[in-house]
């Protein structure tokens, strides 16, 4: 397997254990992809919590301009109810899985069709 692979793999993990969820595979390749080459580095893999800037772009990077969403308290309700889900104690949230569930939150699959 690939690097990508294995890292599709472990993100599929991560949905199972912490967030109690089964992942669609073949979105949760497009979502990894389309995070392209940040998912080999191991600060910009992740999304922290706990830091406001970090998640304001997560909001205007993904959600505003991947998703085409409006700006607007839904969205910094979803990424807050996207971190409870995920824990928010757990250090290492991959931002690939962060995005596929907020994908999924806003029904956005079509995005990556």
């Amino acid at each position: 397997m690939s690097k990508r692979d294995d890292l599709i793999a472990k993100y599929a993990d991560d949905l199972k254990s912490k967030c109690g969820m089964s992942a669609d595979m073949d979105l949760l390749t497009k979502v990894t992809i389309g995070c392209g080459p940040s998912i080999y580095n191991a600060d910009a893999s992740t999304v922290s919590s706990s830091d406001n800037a970090e998640l304001e772009t997560v909001k205007n990077n993904f959600l505003i301009k991947k998703l085409g969403l409006a700006d607007g308290p839904k969205l910094d309700e979803a990424i807050d109810s996207v971190m409870t889900t995920y824990g928010k104690s757990n250090r290492n949230k991959y931002r690939a899985v962060v995005y596929y569930m907020l994908t999924k939150h806003f029904s956005k699959e079509s995005v990556y069709a």
